[in-house]
């Protein structure tokens, strides 16, 4: 049984673009992710949350935040990423299909377009810099690779439950830095 349309991944492949499955996939599991920092650079936060979907419903499988004292807001969105994958890799019996919902262009857009051209300009953007965070966009490139991801893109802060909620446990990650 299809998911309903408001399940179904939204985003770059229907404006031609190359995704890393096309944007009609659906997806029995999504994983919800965002970072932030107060002051950028400055504490940060990154939390993920993923949801199955089922025919019974849906279930929260795991919520998990973090943070770091010096970083920056494009660091923590792109560990919250990562860590959600490093968890994806060790859970049992969950389906490997995913599509990972952000809140940030610079994730969506980074691991679905301009990270190929970057590869190919041996990690330095299109005015010959080097791409920021390259540690982190190549652990998460290596760990992408490792599952069929979609990847859509959500207005943050406009009521999409999940996005909403990891943004709580990403404030909840930084406040706890604080003490």
């Amino acid at each position: 049984m299809p998911l309903p349309r408001k399940f179904r991944e939204k985003g770059s492949a229907r404006r031609g673009k190359t995704s890393i499955l096309s944007a009609t996939m659906e997806a029995s599991l999504k994983i919800f992710t965002d970072g932030g920092c107060s002051g950028n650079p400055g504490l940060g936060g990154w939390a993920f949350v993923m949801v199955l979907y089922t025919f019974q419903g849906r279930k929260v499988l795991v919520e998990r935040k973090g943070g770091e004292k010096a970083t920056t807001n494009n660091r923590m969105e792109l560990m919250a990423v990562i860590e959600s994958l490093r968890a994806l890799k060790t859970m049992d019996d969950v389906p490997r299909r995913a599509v990972v919902c952000t809140d940030s262009q610079y994730v969506q857009k980074g691991i679905t377009d301009w990270i190929h051209k970057w590869k190919q300009n041996s990690w330095r953007t299109s005015d010959k810099k080097p791409v920021k965070n390259q540690d982190l966009w190549m652990e998460l490139d290596a760990l992408a690779a490792e599952f069929p991801l979609g990847w859509e893109w959500v207005r943050g802060h406009s009521g999409v439950e999940y996005n909403e909620l990891c943004d709580r446990m990403t404030q909840q990650a930084i406040a706890m830095l604080r003490y």
